[in-house]
């Protein structure tokens, strides 16, 4: 059995389904470029049904020290997840910054990208290694496309870890499996459109990942 997050969430209805079939971790995206981008405040106000349920993520991406800010006061995430160019000292830093745990998010297109785990494993409380973004995309993740799952088997990481990347229903009780992954991470697996979260697909996903 893998946890889960679904992340990129922007609806109540969407929240709801998440909550209701076992999603460790809600997801809510600060990036004004991503189809998912919701504000600090309304995140707010479709976090609040999770507190004490799941864990409340906001994903930033190369974040200003306002925006931290802004996220930290209106949402209290439990978790700030940097999915930028952010070095060791900036992670540090937004965990000061927010006083919430973070999630180093790291591209992987081959096995050499794994060797930068080592020096964020120092200072994250987790790292998650997505699929390196195509070349020309204006954005880091949320592209559904996976990488090498088979990169990562029998690897040994200091921290929990998670799985992102093209992952969805049919396919993410294999990516389990291959890669050695303890929680998995979706986004557009679970969309009928650019950042239309289905909560048909959302259970579906969560069916999967107790599976795997």
């Amino acid at each position: 059995m893998a946890l889960a997050k679904i992340c990129g969430l922007s609806t109540p209805e969407t929240v709801a389904a998440s909550l209701e079939h076992g999603a460790a971790y809600l997801g809510f995206a600060f990036f004004e470029k991503s189809p998912r981008y919701v504000t600090p405040e309304a995140a707010a106000r479709l976090a609040g049904p999770a507190r004490g349920k799941a864990r409340v993520v906001a994903l930033v991406v190369d974040p200003t020290d306002a925006l931290l800010r802004e996220v930290s006061e209106a949402l209290r995430p439990d978790f700030v997840q940097l999915h930028g160019r952010e070095t060791p000292a900036r992670v540090r830093e937004a965990a000061m910054r927010t006083g919430a745990g973070t999630i180093k998010v790291l591209p992987v297109g081959e096995a050499a990208a794994l060797a930068r785990i080592a020096e964020f494993e120092a200072v994250a409380d987790h790292i998650m290694l997505d699929a390196k973004a195509p070349p020309g995309a204006d954005r880091p993740g949320g592209h559904g496309v996976p990488f090498d799952w088979s990169l990562t088997a029998g690897r040994r990481f200091l921290r929990p870890w998670f799985l992102a990347g093209g992952l969805d229903p049919w396919n993410v009780v294999e990516a389990a499996r291959l890669s050695g992954a303890p929680i998995v991470d979706v986004s557009s697996g679970v969309e009928r459109g650019a950042g239309l979260k289905d909560p048909t697909l959302i259970e579906a996903f969560l069916a999967a990942a107790r599976r795997a």
